[in-house]
């Protein structure tokens, strides 16, 4: 199936062209029957020689309408652009134009209607001018009749040609169906219509509510008033929801696949028109079928702010139109730069924002946000419309290279900072890292830590003894002067006090290294274990404690930690009489 639009200005005859085509009536309204004139959107679709279907959004004309006539246009791919031969180029031709170039419309149809009242010849050549000026460029125009049928099979084949250059759609991707129709079936309930420019939608669905993130469950489909159990983009679709009161939803709402898309209310955009500094400070934002007030702030000379008077489901390359209603003018299209921009909270920050705006083009790339904004998380990425490529630095955090190779130097530096000012204490604790780091989340400052850096209990210190301060230093050296030849034999609390090793300057050795603890007050040289298990390597097997405390040269003070400590790392075991054997 293909989506078109009509645009084009009051009473040129759209409506009687669609109904031409279709043998469907387009206006829904009796009002609108009666005057003659379509005030909101309507639908028909027919088959063309090809054997494919095509679904015409028929919108109004007239200047009254023109929000209504947006909210069909906002999300389709092509517009049957129309113009009548007895009157020619008129005011709503422009506007109506000025909205598909805004929104960046690029395949459509020039129809000139009533040739059977007028030459078409004149019609056609300005509108072909005024067209070839906008993102629609060259067309293919047909003359036509709607009350003679002269033309209309020329404006069937020019459909099929205008079909094959759709670009195909991405039936993959996740669904936003912007809601242009809600109403209530009785013994159904509340159904929605839209135009499904991506992904599919099947029964049994769950979806989110743009408005209020709300899940809904799809109960029943239709495409072309034929219910279906599932619809592929593009396509016009009615969505039956399950349990949603109807006013729940209305005309600008959106059906999102869950987790996919991001709701703001501030967006960076470039502008296409008016100069970004000329701009009102109050206009409306016009994007899929919704219509929401913004307040505008200029930025640089095509760019600005703009603050949504309501959040609404946005990606980075999104189209969309700013128009005054007041002056019934569109003010210009926009395109969007970034759907989660940083404050500018300090002076001379709305300069600088322009300068990073204007090196942006609308198109999603990974490298450019992460170099932006630096640490991200990648759900955060997809919400935006960035595709997620790169592998996570921890957790689903995305880094800039650059930014966390000089992160994790400056993480070094905050850790031999504290070592020196706080020689005693085990590290830093990663708490205290990630507030001066800057970081968002306690993961990220572990994932940074390397060797010689651990984390251990919830701090980072480095394992080098170098790390120890000067009299803590000495005090080990001393240590490993008295001892040296009688490695087993450990210092008393006296002699650890003389030398100042008190238990946090113990603690500080022991996690740098520079001591073995056994037990309270009972420390050796770190490099015994090997030694001892050699040593007991060479008595008969088993052997007992008395015998490893005097083949060591040791105490009962030390020599039972010490044999406990070779039992725990599986160097020795323990037998039923209290006796061990060396392992291995």
């Amino acid at each position: 199936m293909w989506v078109v639009a009509t645009a084009g200005h009051v009473d040129h005859g759209k409506s009687t062209l669609v109904r031409a085509l279709t043998g469907m009536e387009p206006d829904r309204w009796a009002e609108e029957r009666r005057r003659g004139m379509t005030i909101d959107l309507g639908f028909a679709w027919t088959a063309l020689p090809s054997g494919g279907t095509v679904a015409f959004v028929d919108v109004p004309g007239h200047e009254r309408f023109v929000p209504n006539m947006l909210a069909g246009v906002g999300p389709v791919p092509a517009a049957l652009v129309v113009v009548a031969a007895d009157e020619g180029w008129m005011p709503q031709s422009a506007e109506h134009l000025a909205a598909l170039h805004a929104l960046g419309v690029a395949y459509g149809l020039l129809a000139v209607t009533r040739a059977d009242l007028a030459d078409p010849g004149p019609a056609t050549a300005r509108a072909l001018t005024e067209i070839a000026a906008t993102s629609l460029g060259a067309v293919e125009a047909v003359p036509v009749s709607g009350v003679t049928g002269a033309g209309l099979p020329e404006l069937r084949a020019a459909l099929d040609r205008l079909a094959v250059r759709l670009p195909a759609p991405d039936v993959d991707g996740p669904v936003r169906l912007w809601v242009d129709r809600s109403f209530t079936i009785r013994g159904s309930g509340t159904v929605v219509t839209g135009t499904l420019g991506g992904g599919r939608l099947r029964v049994g669905d769950e979806l989110e509510l743009a408005g209020t993130g709300e899940t809904v469950r799809v109960r029943g489909l239709q495409s072309l008033g034929v219910p279906t159990p599932e619809v592929s983009a593009v396509a016009r679709v009615a969505v039956n929801l399950r349990g949603t009161p109807r006013e729940r939803l209305a005309r600008g709402d959106a059906l999102l696949s869950p987790g996919r898309f991001h709701r703001t209310d501030l967006v960076d955009v470039r502008v296409a028109g008016d100069p970004a500094a000329d701009l009102p400070a109050a206009l409306t934002l016009h994007v899929g079928s919704a219509a929401v007030p913004v307040r505008v702030r200029p930025l640089g000379p095509d760019t600005a702010r703009l603050r949504l008077a309501r959040p609404l489901p946005l990606l980075i390359g999104d189209r969309a139109l700013l128009r005054d209603p007041g002056r019934h003018h569109v003010a210009g299209g926009v395109t969007l730069l970034d759907v989660a921009p940083p404050p500018l909270a300090r002076r001379g920050a709305a300069a600088a924002r322009a300068i990073v705006l204007a090196g942006l083009d609308g198109r999603p790339d990974l490298a450019g946000e992460l170099r932006r904004r630096r640490l991200v998380r990648a759900a955060d990425l997809t919400r935006m419309g960035v595709p997620v490529h790169a592998r996570p630095v921890a957790g689903d955090w995305l880094a800039d290279p650059g930014h966390w190779e000089r992160t994790g130097a400056r993480l070094a530096e905050e850790v031999a900072r504290h070592a020196r000012e706080h020689p005693l204490e085990p590290g830093i604790p990663v708490e205290t890292l990630r507030q001066r780091l800057a970081l968002p989340d306690r993961a990220l400052v572990e994932a940074l830590v390397r060797p010689p850096l651990r984390v251990r209990g919830g701090r980072v210190t480095a394992s080098t003894v170098d790390a120890l301060p000067e009299p803590v230093a000495r005090a080990v050296q001393r240590i490993r002067a008295e001892f040296g030849d009688r490695p087993f034999r450990a210092p008393e609390a006296n002699r650890l006090a003389d030398l100042g090793l008190g238990p946090r300057e113990i603690g500080a050795a022991v996690r740098a290294g520079a001591l073995l603890r056994l037990a309270d007050n009972v420390v050796l040289l770190p490099d015994v274990l090997d030694e001892a298990v050699r040593v007991l390597a060479g008595l008969p097997q088993p052997f007992t404690l008395s015998a490893a405390r005097q083949a060591l040269d040791t105490t009962r003070r030390v020599a039972v930690p010490l044999l406990e400590l070779l039992d725990r790392r599986g160097a020795t075991r323990r037998l039923p009489d209290d006796a061990r054997i060396v392992v291995g």
